[in-house]
């Protein structure tokens, strides 16, 4: 089953300011995934730290890993929460963020007291399942 996700727009609400969309509509009865936060370390190893971009990459690598073993993927996410240690990060992470979601997901950016580990973004989203 092929599942058409519509993407909202409206003029009467303020336009999308980054990389994302007002809304996603996806219709009843499709199969959805829900991906917990994921942060920047690579399977094994520990945090190394590194900009907000590398760490904005492992946790989108993450993302799609997890996505990928449900059988979806990143071209099928309908929504992202990204939660940054600081909004000072965001430039940088939505710099990056915007080459692995050409779709423009809805997506909830904020920053948050603390994160686990001395992190500075952990990013969660739900996606079509096949």
């Amino acid at each position: 089953m092929v599942v058409e996700i519509k993407t909202i727009s409206t003029d009467k609400a303020l336009q999308p300011v980054a990389h994302y969309s007002q809304a996603k509509l996806v219709p009843a009865g499709a199969n959805l995934v829900f991906v917990s936060g994921q942060v920047p370390v690579a399977p094994g190893s520990k945090f190394e730290g590194g900009s907000i971009q590398e760490q904005t990459k492992l946790c989108v690598d993450n993302l799609k890993a997890v996505l990928e073993e449900a059988g979806s993927g990143l071209d099928r996410v309908i929504k992202v929460n990204v939660f940054l240690s600081d909004m000072k990060h965001f430039a940088g992470f939505n710099e990056e963020y915007s080459k692995h979601f050409p779709g423009k997901p809805a997506r909830t950016a904020l920053a948050v007291l603390g994160l686990p580990l001395g992190i500075d973004i952990e990013i969660e989203c739900t996606a079509l399942a096949a």
